[in-house]
């Protein structure tokens, strides 16, 4: 045991192999925004177009990506997707209305199409997304 701990204060001690140890651990462990990065995870701000309807357009949504679950960041009832791939699939309903839909998500921008029933009318389109 007394070995043991002269041998690691020893490389702990010396300012070369203390750094090497440093720079080692920093590259071992990947940093909270390159783990960001490499998934989805954070609030997207969705910006929705109406293509065919008489829906209201231009609207911007707050959507929460954690993991592969979508959910609202608020207002409304959100529910989808996202796979490691950045194909994404939801679900929005407020009140009466509804829509669903699809799209992918990439770095940090997105887009896709949608379709649904708002306020008793029916009408599609698209969307942007960027993440924020």
């Amino acid at each position: 045991m007394a070995h043991f701990s002269r041998s690691i204060l020893s490389v702990v001690t010396r300012p070369r192999h203390l750094a090497l140890l440093a720079v080692l651990a920093a590259a071992a462990v990947p940093s909270t925004a390159d783990a960001r990065i490499a998934g989805y995870d954070g609030v997207w701000n969705v910006t929705f177009a109406t293509t065919r309807g008489v829906c209201s357009s231009g609207y911007s949504v707050p959507f929460t990506v954690t993991g592969s679950r979508v959910s609202s960041a608020g207002g409304g009832r959100v529910s989808g997707t996202v796979n490691r791939g950045g194909a994404v699939a939801v679900q929005v309903s407020v009140g009466a209305s509804h829509a669903s839909g699809g799209g992918r998500l990439g770095g940090a921008a997105g887009a896709g199409s949608w379709r649904g029933v708002i306020s008793g009318d029916q009408c599609s389109g698209t969307w942007q997304a960027t993440r924020s």
